[in-house]
């Protein structure tokens, strides 16, 4: 059984993550549902994007990591990730709270998709229009 954690709930647009740190494990290990964030989250840049907070923090590589995430799609899911590690290192540390604040890791990014209206192809996408 795995010791504290801090944990650190994470949404953008459909995605939603949980993230737990764990002081007391081995650091350095980050498992995303079940698998290797390398493995997970197979685009570039996407585990840079992610670890964001840590590098503004200094504490890269201090916290073993367990994450679980759903909803949404690749990119909704490594933003919900890096907003959940955020939330879970201010648990973990209140004074951390200005670092994280200036990189704009606290603030929820609420853009979400814009409905479909009546009379038009998408959100705005009118049909085309013809004179004659």
């Amino acid at each position: 059984m795995r010791g504290t954690y801090y944990q650190g709930t994470g949404r953008r647009k459909c995605a939603t993550a949980r993230v737990r740190l764990y002081a007391d494990d081995e650091p350095g290990h980050m498992i995303v549902n079940g698998k290797p964030a390398e493995e997970y989250f197979s685009r570039p840049g996407d585990l840079d994007w992610i670890a964001q907070p840590l590098h503004a923090t200094g504490l890269v590589g201090k916290f073993s990591i367990s994450i679980k995430v759903k909803g949404g799609g690749s990119s909704g899911q490594a933003d919900a990730v890096r907003h959940g590690i955020a939330r879970a290192l201010l648990r973990s540390d209140a004074e951390l709270r200005a670092a994280l604040r200036k990189g704009g890791f606290i603030t929820r990014d609420a853009r979400v998709k814009e409905r479909k209206k009546p009379g038009l192809k998408r959100a705005r996408k009118a049909p085309q229009y013809t004179k004659r």
